[in-house]
């Protein structure tokens, strides 16, 4: 069995930039075991997988090399990409299904896409986890738990500067551990996402962690309209909003790959 196959930069408007997933659009679904070996076999933080519903509607689902997760928004984004350069999608908007409820996606005019997920604002913590401060290096000023654990820097140089340790951070108790701080130049808030717990030791750039910053920023700076940007080595840029219980993240993507792979 052949199935076409596309690595796409998200969040990016350059190659080589961005947080690279891969797509596989399937007629239906493999079974899980074949797509969790597909994903190990690109090793890649995503691979998506998305079968068509009706009309302008898909199920999606996403796995890393190592575990199926619950969301992830640099595929989703990708997934959306493949519709409308290479599958004929025509629409301005298309529903994902997943097993976090429906995602939308919208086609801006300037080329970028808008993912649309739900909101999930962290809440603080009274003490450290196990693993944090050793696995970062560094000593946060507030710790924060949503999905993902949240650990709050004062300055954008310090989230760069730390070079974690990814057998500590992996003893944390979350699905991963995302640094942020204050950004600069335009930009409100930067970030790093670490996630050495399934199997992703640092992601480039990372839509589900924004899900989680965007509502803590937005109240923090007192504003719904952000840009943000994460400070991995490739790096990223996100325009974000707020909106309810909702929230919207934009950003480019770009075709690096166009191929097949064989499965028996």
């Amino acid at each position: 069995m052949n199935l076409p196959i596309y690595q796409i930069d998200a969040f990016s408007d350059r190659p080589f930039a961005g947080n690279p997933a891969a797509v596989c659009p399937l007629e239906s679904w493999l079974p899980t075991e074949t797509m969790q070996a597909i994903a190990a076999e690109n090793n890649l933080a995503e691979t998506a997988f998305f079968v068509p519903k009706s009309g302008s509607e898909y199920e999606i689902r996403w796995f890393t090399p190592a575990v199926e997760v619950e969301l992830c928004g640099h595929a989703t984004l990708a997934s959306a990409h493949v519709l409308y350069q290479y599958i004929g999608f025509e629409g301005t908007e298309i529903t994902f299904h997943s097993r976090s409820g429906p995602l939308l996606v919208l086609r801006e005019a300037d080329g970028r896409l808008t993912l649309d997920f739900p909101s999930r604002p962290p809440q603080p913590l009274a003490s450290h986890p196990d693993g944090l401060l050793d696995g970062l290096g560094a000593t946060p000023l507030h710790v924060l738990a949503g999905p993902d654990l949240v650990a709050l820097f004062a300055s954008e140089a310090e989230v760069r500067a730390i070079r974690p340790d990814f057998a500590q951070l992996a003893r944390v108790e979350y699905r991963a551990v995302i640094v942020t701080a204050p950004g600069t130049d335009g930009v409100d808030f930067v970030s790093r996402f670490f996630g050495p717990r399934v199997g992703v030791p640092e992601d480039p750039v990372t839509g589900s962690a924004h899900t989680t910053l965007i509502p803590y920023w937005a109240e923090k700076l007192g504003k719904t309209t952000l840009k943000a940007r994460q400070v991995s080595p490739r790096g990223g840029d996100l325009w974000c909003e707020l909106r309810g219980d909702r929230v919207r993240i934009s950003g480019y993507a770009v075709t690096y790959l166009r191929g097949e792979i064989e499965v028996a």
